[in-house]
């Protein structure tokens, strides 16, 4: 009973950091909402057996990633969103829909879901058997992520760097 209270308030504390991520107005309390995001993920691991996942998600996503975002705000210097009002039509459909199609979602999880015990065979391998997955069968997804990550570091700096520093570089060559 204490495994699914906690698995519980992990997911409503996900949710609402979701949630606030989108209603904030300044980037760098989304990017807070996110590490609140990445922290509850990483209860829910925990709660889940997958100890090594909980961790990667804190060292890696709630640490490493979320600081390579708030440096690419910090450079960027992303003042406040403007705001305009929303459609009458997203509104007028999107309320239902997302009240309904919530409604179907929790309908499905709780006919469908199985809440017993989970044999002891099922949970994750150790970190040598997720190591050995990582740097063996998934090397090219993990390599095309890390370029993909440089890449957006890269743009963010070309974004970011004003006209004559531009003009001042190619002047340089």
């Amino acid at each position: 009973m204490l495994h699914l209270t906690l698995f519980l308030v992990f997911g409503l504390v996900c949710v609402a950091g979701a949630v606030n991520l989108l209603a904030q107005r300044h980037p760098i309390n989304s990017a807070l909402s996110l590490v609140v995001v990445m922290g509850a993920l990483a209860g829910e691991y925990l709660l889940l057996g997958a100890e090594f996942l909980g961790a990667v998600q804190v060292i890696v996503y709630a640490g490493a990633i979320m600081v390579l975002f708030v440096f690419v705000i910090m450079l960027l210097n992303a003042g406040e969103e403007a705001r305009f009002g929303g459609s009458r039509v997203a509104i007028l459909l999107g309320v239902p829909g997302l009240l309904t199609g919530g409604l179907m979602i929790t309908w499905v999880l709780l006919k469908y879901s199985g809440t017993g015990a989970v044999p002891l065979g099922a949970l994750p391998g150790p970190p040598k058997e997720i190591a050995r997955l990582l740097f063996h069968e998934f090397l090219l997804p993990f390599e095309v992520t890390s370029v993909l990550v440089l890449i957006a570091i890269m743009g963010s700096v070309v974004l970011a760097a004003k006209p004559d520093q531009i003009q001042q570089s190619k002047e340089e060559r």
